[in-house]
């Protein structure tokens, strides 16, 4: 078959997608120069560079700011960095340095948890990996040694909150879900003249988080306490779902990306596996419009509040899973569903538009706490942004 007639054959099969998503857009302007319009409204209140979005209450239009210490503090300069990858426009890599200098005394201070990833890869790993200035492999390669002091080799994963948090029993050897994300700044800096124990450390946290935060259905628990002297698991909870035994949709989320990123990184199949695993699940239980509740066991569905941010994780991570499935009818279904989540999140449900300056609406932070219910929040916007751009590179 000729490369042009499998071309449009794929178009075919793809065009109720891409009429969807087309549909879906503002009028006039595609996904992306939407997210550029509406970053261009954020950029333009910001007092200062230390000025940091991080979340828009439900109903609200003025983003509450925080201080580069906040776990969230990364995502608005990667915003920017993906900004000028997409657009080549000086203002936005002109805002992502000034606010990424911001973050980098996060390398010269005492650990307070494991969110370095986070806060440093997001933000300056963007930046170098688009400019390769050796200051920023600097950051990076400190950040790295940082996140590794809090590995502990009895347990066999990092410990994520190194203070106490209600409900943890600290100080306990503690580890949550979320900590997956920040293997990739482990792996970063050992291919780029860091230790070689950074790497062990990352797929030795991947690993033990393998055996002991899932359930035999695949689905997460949120933390896992251990005995910091024995390594022995304790017990599995919850710290932001709806219980101890729910599928809390972002933790799904952060796993599926996880195991994805793990296997990119190690080529082991061992973690190919699982990462579909856990994404099967997932995709199994959402409902019609592909954007998870906040969590899937919620009594109060179909009245419980979405959560885009989950979406938009779980969307980037398919783009990049479905591109090592050998599979060709998996690896498609996986593709198509990241499509599909794109355009539910690119409509007029879940766009902020003129509603507020984000780019989503309807995300959920700390429900059971009470925080950021149905709001707008930057790691929401990072990860739908991301994965356009990730969709982007695939279809041209």
């Amino acid at each position: 078959m000729s490369k042009t007639i499998m071309k449009k054959k794929l178009f075919i099969t793809l065009l109720p997608v891409l009429l969807a998503a087309a549909c879906a857009a503002p009028a006039k302007n595609d996904a992306l120069a939407y997210c550029k319009q509406q970053a261009t409204k954020t950029l333009a209140t910001l007092p200062a560079p230390d000025s940091i979005p991080r979340s828009i209450a439900n109903g609200q239009q003025a983003w509450k700011l925080v201080n580069y210490k906040d776990w969230t503090s990364g995502f608005w300069t990667g915003i920017c960095w993906y900004l000028y990858e997409y657009s080549g426009e000086a203002k936005w890599k002109n805002a992502a340095i000034a606010s990424g200098n911001v973050l980098i005394p996060l390398t010269k201070e005492p650990v307070i948890d494991h969110d370095l990833g986070f806060q440093l890869y997001c933000s300056i790993g963007n930046g170098y990996r688009l400019t390769g200035d050796s200051s920023y492999r600097s950051v990076l390669l400190a950040a790295a040694d940082s996140l590794a002091t809090l590995f502990n080799p009895s347990v066999g994963t990092i410990l994520s909150w190194p203070r106490a948090v209600p409900g943890m029993d600290w100080p306990r050897h503690n580890t949550i879900m979320d900590n997956m994300m920040n293997l990739e700044l482990l792996f970063w800096a050992a291919r780029n003249g860091g230790q070689r124990k950074l790497y062990d450390i990352a797929v030795s946290h991947a690993t033990t988080t393998m055996k002991n935060h899932f359930r035999p259905d695949y689905t997460s628990y949120h933390v896992v306490l251990y005995d910091t002297l024995t390594g022995k698991k304790l017990k599995a909870v919850t710290h932001q779902g709806y219980a101890d035994n729910s599928m809390w949709a972002r933790g799904q989320s952060w796993a599926i990306y996880g195991f994805t990123m793990v296997y990119r990184e190690t080529k082991d199949p061992v973690f190919l596996n699982f990462a579909q695993k856990v994404t099967d699940v997932y995709l199994q239980q959402l409902p019609d419009d592909l954007i998870p509740f906040w969590d899937f066991n919620d009594p109060a569905i179909p009245n419980a509040p979405r959560d885009a941010s989950a979406a938009a994780v779980t969307a980037s991570a398919l783009l990049e899973l479905s591109s090592y499935i050998k599979d060709p009818p998996k690896a498609r279904m996986y593709k198509s569903k990241a499509e599909q989540m794109l355009a539910s999140l690119s409509a007029a449900a879940y766009q902020s538009r003129e509603r507020n300056n984000a780019f989503l609406l309807h995300s959920t932070g700390h429900k059971p706490n009470g925080g950021e219910i149905d709001a707008s929040i930057i790691y929401a916007d990072y990860y739908y942004l991301e994965a356009l751009l990730r969709w982007k590179k695939r279809n041209n």
